[in-house]
């Protein structure tokens, strides 16, 4: 299963990286193949318009790819910046830092995010802010509470008492030690991102026409999902096994970084 989801996952890097070099024509349209099934010119049919899915399903790759990793890469070096400070202060500073989280929290993400994109506008960089801004919340309590279980340990005291400054106690003797968690945290994230973004473009606030997302895909074939269901089949498959994918390689992850279960491995053996 881990090298089936490695595969799954490489293909979905490799498609969004090389797919501008790739001879695709997304928005092409052919009005004889209009809702066609898959052919042998066409692997995955044509959809109502007449358009190659599987060149529009390459291009929504694309889009996935990037959202989902601009969004984890702002939310993971946001939350773990906010959550490592605040509990490396203590005091006031960490209260505060609780109160911030908590009210991010009183909110559903997803609508939190809706909002968030109908306010900004319907394009693929105020989709990634809006993600953005309601996915920070679990790094930076994840963060937070690994600083609170290490930041008394002793190697951070004697960082202390040699004079080390505050800044190079965080970089060198806390970050690398919260890394694992956070790391494992940011794959089952990429899952969530792509499901996000694909929900937020079924809604009409993702990239727009012609620009090709799996969610708006989906919510185009939904209305000739009984003549041509090949128009929702492929960007859901392909969702699915991405999502798939992720959270296997985050279960793998997460069973090989715990340093815990290592030991009791090899106490066993």
């Amino acid at each position: 299963m881990k090298v089936a989801a490695l595969t799954v996952l490489a293909l979905w890097a490799i498609l969004a990286l090389i797919g501008p070099l790739l001879p695709l024509e997304p928005e092409r349209m052919e009005l004889i193949h209009i809702l066609d099934p898959p052919a042998w010119d066409g692997w995955l049919g044509w959809d109502d318009l007449g358009r190659p899915v599987l060149d529009r399903l390459i291009s929504g790759a694309r889009t996935s790819f990037l959202v989902s990793i601009g969004v984890v890469t702002i939310s993971f070096l946001l939350g773990t910046a906010f959550g490592t400070i605040a509990a490396y202060l203590g005091g006031w500073w960490d209260l505060a830092a609780i109160r911030i989280i908590d009210v991010f929290l009183a909110f559903p993400g997803m609508l939190l995010a809706i909002a968030l994109a109908g306010l900004l506008g319907p394009w693929i960089s105020n989709v990634v802010i809006a993600l953005g801004a309601v996915g920070w919340v679990g790094y930076a309590r994840l963060a937070r509470a690994q600083v609170l279980s290490l930041k008394h340990r002793e190697h951070v005291q004697a960082a202390h008492s040699l004079g080390v400054r505050g800044t190079q106690i965080i970089l060198r003797h806390l970050i690398p030690l919260i890394l694992a968690p956070l790391i494992v945290e940011a794959t089952f994230g990429i899952a969530s991102v792509a499901t996000a973004e694909a929900g937020l473009a079924f809604l009409g606030l993702g990239v727009q026409p012609p620009a090709a997302s799996w969610g708006s895909m989906i919510r185009d074939g939904t209305r000739y999902l009984l003549v041509a269901p090949h128009l929702v089949l492929a960007p859901g498959i392909a969702l699915a096994a991405i999502v798939l994918a992720m959270n296997l390689l985050g279960d793998a992850l997460r069973d090989r970084l715990d340093i815990r279960q290592s030991v009791r491995l090899s106490n066993t053996t």
